[in-house]
């Protein structure tokens, strides 16, 4: 082996080692965003706070992520990746922390209650948690053009697993054992309830992250800058895109289908609660099967699918699902002819079932329209293609969410959901004139 090929082989272990490292640090700060899933709502209702504002401060994160994104972006070109990685993260236990702290802390500045603290700790959270674009500018730096896609598609797994395992564990934390644990060990200062373990257990799980990060992150040498621009650049380019006759339909397609899954996940909790009288364990195990239902499909599923149907055909089977499965989840709890399981009610039995083909029709849509837009946009603005959906996903998580909370407690329990379904009549007519239009039927 001569010199050259084994410094070529010694940089290629380093970088796995560094992707390996980055996709650690990425699935902990999403495992601590995932934790908190199940927690928020119920959190802000223990507070006083009606559905609406439960939604509000759903939202709030996403708002700041919108917002905080690109700042973090810039940051991380002027003053390194490594740096803002580790401020991101340490913003991130401070955000966590607070929000465990929330009732001690809100009368203390003068709040009636810890509202206030919920709504501060989640901007912030928020703010930092825009550090993915920081992540995926890393990658950049770190791999060659050939290899980068696999390197983001890295980070995307991260990203998914997260969201998986984060609920699973506020389950195990908030369970009435483990808060019978946690108040023969902790000191009485320590406020434990099915609120406050799960916001400290991601409190202590970034600042493992930030310990890993600072020990085993290297500052990389940039090659680009980060491909992230301003908040109202980001709307600017959401709005040319949706005029493009190339990808306008798509990115209008993944907007509102984002908007309207949100609307369901934000008010999914809210529901069981009132319904069903479930608390945050319960929900837990609900959101981490509908978590796992989507990464199988995503991750096993999705290829082969694509390989025989074709993206169209699989976002438009998606779309319809959805449409119909989004529309049943606040009724398929009164349905009297499904029967328990064991300790499990029927209402729960048959949310499950309902809940299976949403998750299914969620990632095929999903996946197919973010490939949809990648394969129409021109070969040179992939990187940008790829913006557009996270900027519209980012966008409707932030107004989904508020517009659904405002549906359930000014028209019933029941219309967000059936309003989400019904967005998926546009989905669907949109798809499919671009489907006629673009896709050619073989000859033999």
């Amino acid at each position: 082996m001569t010199d050259d090929e084994h410094e070529s082989t010694v940089a290629g272990m380093t970088r796995r080692r560094v992707v390996g490292t980055l996709f650690l640090v990425v699935f902990i700060d999403l495992l601590g965003f995932g934790i908190l899933i199940p927690v928020i709502p119920l959190y802000a209702k223990f507070f006083g706070a009606n559905e609406f504002v439960g939604s509000l401060l759903i939202a709030t994160y996403s708002l700041f992520q919108f917002v905080g994104a690109p700042i973090l972006g810039r940051l991380s070109d002027e003053r390194g990746r490594r740096p803002i990685l580790l401020l991101s993260l340490l913003g991130s236990v401070l955000a966590w922390t607070l929000f465990g702290l929330a009732g001690e802390l809100g009368p203390l500045l003068g709040a009636t209650n810890g509202l206030v603290v919920l709504f501060v700790a989640r901007a912030l959270a928020g703010a930092m948690g825009g550090n993915i674009a920081t992540a995926n500018a890393y990658i950049a730096d770190i791999t060659p053009p050939e290899d980068r896609a696999k390197g983001l598609g890295i980070l995307g797994a991260a990203f998914g697993l997260g969201f998986v395992f984060g609920p699973a564990i506020s389950g195990v934390v908030s369970s009435p054992f483990a808060l019978a644990f946690f108040r023969d060990v902790l000191p009485a200062a320590i406020p434990v309830s099915e609120f406050t373990m799960p916001s400290f257990t991601a409190a202590v799980l970034s600042a493992a992250n930030l310990g890993l990060a600072y020990l085993v992150l290297p500052e990389p040498r940039r090659r680009s800058a980060s491909t992230e621009t301003s908040a109202g650049s980001r709307l600017r380019e959401l709005y040319e895109a949706a005029r493009s006759p190339a990808i306008g339909a798509l990115v209008v397609s993944f907007f509102i289908a984002s908007f309207a899954f949100s609307a369901f996940e934000s008010q999914f909790i809210f529901l069981t609660n009132d319904r069903l009288g479930y608390g945050t364990a319960e929900n837990a195990v609900l959101l981490t099967y509908i978590g796992v239902l989507i990464a199988i499909v995503q991750g096993g599923l999705v290829g082969p699918l694509t390989e025989r149907f074709g993206e169209y055909r699989l976002a438009l089977s998606g779309a319809g699902i959805q449409l119909v499965t989004l529309a049943l989840v606040p009724f398929s709890l009164s349905w009297s002819f499904v029967p328990s399981l064991g300790p499990v009610e029927s209402g729960a039995v048959a949310l499950a079932l309902v809940s299976t083909p949403l998750a299914f029709g969620n990632a095929l849509t999903n996946v197919s329209l973010n490939a949809l837009v990648s394969l129409n946009a021109d070969a040179d603005e992939q990187g940008g293609a790829f913006g557009l959906t996270q900027s519209a996903g980012s966008l409707a998580r932030t107004v989904g969410p508020a517009g659904a909370g405002l549906l359930y407690v000014v028209v019933a329990y029941w219309s967000p959901f059936v309003v989400a379904g019904l967005l998926f009549l546009p989905v669907l007519f949109v798809l499919g004139n671009v489907a006629r239009e673009r896709v050619q039927p073989t000859t033999e």
